[in-house]
């Protein structure tokens, strides 16, 4: 990093008019982006939000979640039809939607606004096989690659991450514990809105999936316990990353897959920004092993890249301040005394 412009960008935010660090985590904020851009005057274009639909084997089960598997196509429906809260917070903030089918368990009709990404109609149940092969991994993280380069071709430079897929709390937890280390039972929270004794059950039934398998490499692991969408968004990390582009993190899923992404790469980080403590069990856990510092804490759960689309108009006023409020000097106002 170019540590005169790291100085000079220190040196603008400073002396705007306004007392030092007086815009908190938005000063913060502004340098990073300038870092990540390499310029005193950065910028968000066209913010994209990718939304990437999967579907879990585990789910056919029905024992770690309160929602039957169909519900992952009905709400891929949902959103090609706009009524989302991630439809309604995107559309709010001028922000470009894409909806991605990376493994749901059905056939879409090849004329709605969905990108085709899928992998197979979902994955296998981990509790008898591993949920891909490795084949199938890599060719997820290959498409979730091309998919970030397709939006920044039409322009984007600042990219977040949603997803859609019954149980998917369920392997971005058993994810979790394998990257972090930490007991499956402080992985493991409600999801769709399981009970306590849901919670239990679903517990145990994922710490007996860790005992079963030693994934010896960070690919091995989304093999194993991840889904097609969690795989995509984990090739989609690294591509925004190799992009140079700014990448703002979700919730606890797209956490999941980054935790993945920077084992395979940790630069990767360089380019994050977190948008918010989700209130699923084990966010603020992933949070902290990654040293991060979020935007936003609304106590959201509900995925679908809700928590990324109303963070990013906070990346849009970092930038605005940096390059259009006035200086001490351009004003004639009086700085503080030393």
């Amino acid at each position: 990093m170019n540590i005169e412009l790291k100085k000079a960008l220190q040196h603008k935010i400073d002396t705007k008019t306004k007392p030092l660090g007086a815009l908190g985590k938005l000063e913060k904020l502004a340098f990073k982006i300038g870092c990540i851009q390499g310029t005193e005057t950065p910028k968000i274009s066209k913010p994209t939000i990718v939304v990437f639909a999967g579907d879990h084997g585990i789910a056919k089960k029905g024992e770690v979640n309160p929602f039957p598997q169909e519900v992952t196509a009905q709400m891929v429906y949902n959103f090609v039809n706009g009524g989302a809260a991630i439809n309604v917070f995107s559309k709010v903030n001028a922000i470009d939607l894409k909806i991605v089918d990376a493994g749901v368990n059905h056939t879409f009709e090849s004329n709605l606004n969905i990108i085709n990404a899928k992998i197979d109609f979902g994955t296998k149940n981990y509790q008898d096989e591993p949920a891909m092969t490795l084949d199938q991994c890599q060719n997820a993280i290959t498409k979730g690659g091309s998919i970030v380069i397709d939006a920044q071709n039409q322009g984007c430079n600042t990219i977040g991450f949603g997803e859609m897929g019954i149980s998917n709390t369920s392997s971005a937890a058993l994810l979790m514990a394998h990257f972090t280390k930490t007991p499956i039972a402080d992985c493991v929270g409600s999801g769709t809105g399981l009970d306590s004794e849901g919670i239990s059950k679903k517990s145990q039934i994922l710490s007996d999936v860790k005992e079963k398998y030693t994934p010896k490499t960070p690919q091995d692991a989304l093999a194993i316990f991840g889904g097609f969408e969690i795989a995509m968004l984990c090739g989609a990390i690294l591509k925004a990353a190799e992009l140079n582009m700014i990448i703002v993190i979700d919730g606890f899923i797209v956490t999941a897959a980054l935790l993945a992404a920077q084992a395979i790469n940790s630069s990767v980080l360089d380019n994050c920004v977190f948008a918010h403590n989700s209130n699923e069990q084990g966010h603020q856990k992933m949070l902290s092993f990654l040293n991060a510092n979020p935007l936003l804490s609304l106590d959201l759960r509900l995925g679908e890249g809700t928590g990324a689309a109303l963070a990013i108009p906070l990346l849009t006023a970092a930038t605005s301040f940096l390059n259009d409020m006035a200086s001490f000097e351009s004003a004639g106002v009086s700085g503080e005394t030393e």
